[in-house]
């Protein structure tokens, strides 16, 4: 068993939602454990009470709580930390648009549908958190939104609140092609006039900044208020991490000058020619959140993506998570990643951590999520069989000791299997029920929604 975590100076809340977890605890017995902090147990026991997790550890040395609700799991099942996403955009997520193409003040949080039924997809992919983005069409495409994939009515059943409230979150950045346009409009036509750009707004932030704190609170003083240039002074003073959307090596060495010159927290994001620059990304200490299933004829700037843009990575000793984009990567098929990773060399520890711990590093969420420790949220999966088997089925996703998604259940079962339209009470797939009376059940259930 594992002790208590200390906790950060920047303590991470849940939001208002319903009381946590069981009333009861709940010991699983009889499977095999990844921590992810510590080695597989082989035959582990997890107990989780009230959201949180109360002991976990091998049979011999965890001792179930009296009282508790126990249940043997069949053998040859596997319970993981719940997967966290770096980079999503499940909830119909939306962000900056034509007007210009530096948007710091748009919010994803005005722009979501916490019952858009990706949400539930992601749930089955094992998914229990997500950073979830505006697109990459700007230079700056807004501000996005980190979630819990609880079950709820409204958007603040899903936030993660910060100590002051506020929904926590970074800030989209992007170069190459997505934010370029035809030039003599609002939008850059070179990618060095796109640098050029975002270095300008960054500066008019410090002037900002400096313009505020001269006026030392007098009114008559103060500048007007600029949501956007607040907004990169969040970044700049290290309250919001930049998640910045890059593809070629030219592209992410431009990232890594700007993070250099203006200090802010930064994780590089897609990063297909990553390989070819990874002592320069390691040596400077940027986390990146990479893609390897991302389809080279997408666009011309990932020609050069590689399987092996992880392990070469790790390698290079940089920090390294994988993310889905979806839907560029259908949410349920996040674990695939990571075994592909490990196909291209790949260590499995690393590819494992890459879809917990990592990410979660990534988001400043590591003190709740990411491992499955002592303390920390009761966030966990459990497996039919081993993480990278092809034929390895997600059955059951828990968020804070709520049990979200369940293969057995039907209507789970739609999410889990149907085809891209899933959920869509406009759309009824008939991919996976076993009579007519199931789908007029679900049906019956996506008209109630």
């Amino acid at each position: 068993m594992r002790l208590f975590p200390a906790s950060s100076a920047l303590l991470l809340l849940a939001c208002a939602a319903p009381l946590f977890g069981q009333e009861r605890p709940l010991a699983l017995t009889g499977s095999r454990i990844y921590p992810i902090d510590g080695e597989p147990i082989a035959d582990g026991v997890l107990v989780v009470h009230q959201g949180r997790i109360v002991a976990v550890g091998a049979a011999e040395k965890v001792i179930v709580p009296a009282g508790a609700e126990t249940r043997a799991l069949p053998p040859g099942k596997v319970i993981l930390p719940g997967l966290v996403d770096s980079h999503s955009h499940i909830g119909g997520a939306q962000g900056g648009d034509g007007s210009g193409a530096l948007h710091p003040e748009v919010r994803v949080l005005d722009a979501l549908d916490a019952r858009h039924p990706s949400i539930q997809r992601a749930q089955a992919g094992g998914i229990t958190t997500a950073n979830v983005m505006p697109g990459s069409g700007q230079l700056i495409s807004g501000q996005t939104l980190y979630l819990k994939l609880r079950d709820g009515r409204i958007i603040d059943d899903l936030l993660i609140r910060l100590a002051d409230g506020s929904a926590a979150g970074g800030l989209k950045m992007a170069n190459g092609t997505n934010p370029m346009r035809s030039p003599g409009g609002p939008f850059p036509g070179t990618r060095a006039k796109a640098a050029a750009m975002v270095r300008d707004q960054f500066i008019k932030a410090q002037e900002y900044q400096a313009k505020i704190a001269r006026a030392k609170g007098d009114p008559e003083k103060l500048p007007a208020r600029d949501l956007g240039l607040e907004m990169i002074g969040e970044a700049l003073a290290g309250r919001r991490v930049v998640q910045f959307h890059s593809h070629r090596h030219d592209d992410i060495l431009t990232a890594l000058r700007l993070r250099q010159e203006f200090g802010f927290k930064m994780v590089l994001h897609h990063v297909s020619e990553a390989w070819k620059v990874a002592p320069e990304i390691a040596a400077a200490g940027v986390p990146v959140s990479a893609i390897v299933l991302d389809s080279p004829g997408g666009k011309l700037e990932a020609r050069d993506l590689s399987f092996d843009t992880p392990a070469a990575l790790e390698r290079a000793g940089a920090e390294v998570g994988l993310h889905s984009d979806d839907p560029v990567i259908d949410s349920r098929h996040f674990l695939r990643s990571a075994a592909i990773a490990v196909r291209a060399g790949m260590s499995r520890p690393a590819a494992l951590r890459a879809v917990t711990l990592a990410n979660a590093r990534m988001l400043g969420l590591e003190d709740r999520v990411g491992t499955l420790t002592v303390g920390k949220d009761a966030d966990f999966i459990v497996l039919s069989g081993d993480p990278f088997s092809v034929y390895t089925q997600v059955e059951e996703t828990w968020v804070e000791g709520r049990r979200v998604f369940d293969l057995t259940d039907p209507r789970d079962r739609s999410y889990a299997l149907g085809g891209p339209g899933a959920g869509d009470p406009r759309r009824t797939p008939l991919c996976c029920y076993t009579s007519a009376w199931d789908i007029i059940l679900a049906a019956n259930g996506a008209l109630q929604q």
